[in-house]
């Protein structure tokens, strides 16, 4: 699918709530009667109630994951935010599709199938290739009227509200169109720390300072410089605060993309396995525009990005009620985006599962119970 009109799903959809006050009982009763001490696998006990909450089922079954690695370039990039030209978006493209990064790699391991999904990066990845030809894995979702990635938004909105609303159709399409109960994000766009940054400082109410970090690896003086240039665009775009007006003026082609996807995902009551700082960026705007897309988030780890941290405790402080479900599994001091965290934490879900669905109860097992 290329520069196609594609609507959103209807917001008369939304994304409903889905607790279930019986269902947590029965999976909790379930939980407790497995053969070890109350709450003894603690984390996994927590992960293996939540999937089974947002599948409906006491005995959750993970069908064929999807990893979807989102990339587009920005033209804040030319303001020097980045410790890498911009190039390298389409040079790691090629190398997803390559089969030879991080993500390919863990993605190959783990037995998930990978889409790189192109939402606006400056390059043409079927050039010379027959016209209607297809590249195994690349999904080309470019937003009509965009040459490449977006506007500098240092200078004017990165994207229109029309540019925005497309890009966040053809992530709702994408996620349509792939099989399984489970999306796994990642992306990929030199500069896309900023722009999650930025999201972050106005959707959040923080000073960008708190939010900026060194992103592909800036040192010191080069984080000072990218949190100037940051400041500028939040004083440019300084009367914007609604969350898509936010997307639209200081976004990116591929974070909005995926807020199409994660609500699309929430809609159909897919399992959601968060990634790092950009993706719950994502996150961020999803749930700013429907709560219960929370429920279904599952957050893979904590980024060694800065403002990462910031950002799980803002979710955490505006929905109180999901505040065990935005706690991250892993805290490995990851930053390398890609989906790469999310890869590493799936075995976690299918462990957590098998404990639910395989696991002996005390009964089963003819093991007594604990004194009462």
């Amino acid at each position: 699918m290329s520069n196609a009109t594609v609507s959103l799903f209807s917001p008369a959809q939304a994304v409903a709530d889905i607790a279930d006050a019986a269902l947590t009982n029965a999976l909790q009763d379930a939980l407790n009667n497995k053969t070890k001490p109350l709450g003894s696998l603690g984390r996994i006990e927590a992960l293996a109630l939540q999937l089974g909450q947002i599948l409906g089922t006491q005995q959750p079954q993970l069908d064929q994951p999807q990893m979807v690695v989102f990339a587009a370039d920005h033209g804040l990039a030319a303001k020097g935010v980045s410790a890498f030209p911009s190039d390298v978006t389409w040079q790691m493209v090629e190398n997803f599709l390559a089969g030879g990064a991080a993500v390919s790699v863990l993605a190959r391991q783990h037995g998930i199938a990978l889409t790189v999904a192109d939402c606006g990066v400056r390059r043409d990845f079927l050039a010379g290739l027959p016209a209607g030809s297809q590249r195994p894995g690349l999904h080309v979702c470019k937003v009509a009227g965009v040459e490449g990635g977006t506007a500098d938004s240092s200078e004017q909105a990165a994207m229109t509200p029309a540019q925005c609303q497309q890009a966040m159709a053809q992530g709702a399409a994408l996620v349509q169109s792939l099989p399984g109960n489970v999306l796994l994000l990642g992306e990929m766009g030199i500069g896309n720390t900023s722009a999650a940054s930025l999201l972050l400082a106005r959707l959040a109410h923080l000073d960008i300072a708190l939010c900026t970090g060194a992103g592909t690896g800036l040192d010191s003086a080069g984080v000072e410089r990218k949190t100037a240039v940051l400041r500028q665009v939040l004083q440019r775009h300084a009367h914007v605060t609604a969350p898509l007006d936010v997307l639209a003026a200081m976004g990116g082609l591929e974070i909005a993309t995926m807020v199409g996807a994660v609500l699309q995902a929430a809609h159909e009551r897919r399992v959601i396995l968060v990634d790092g700082f950009i993706t719950t960026s994502a996150v961020l705007v999803a749930q700013a525009l429907h709560p219960h897309v929370l429920q279904r988030c599952v957050f893979a780890h904590r980024s060694g990005e800065r403002g990462h941290a910031l950002m799980l405790q803002h979710l955490q402080a505006s929905h109180p009620a999901t505040q065990a479900t935005v706690q991250p599994l892993l805290d490995l001091g990851l930053r390398l985006g890609e989906g790469s965290g999310a890869a590493l934490a799936w075995p976690l879900l299918q462990s957590a599962c098998t404990i639910l669905n395989d696991m002996a109860s005390f009964a089963q097992a003819g093991v007594s119970e604990q004194n009462a």
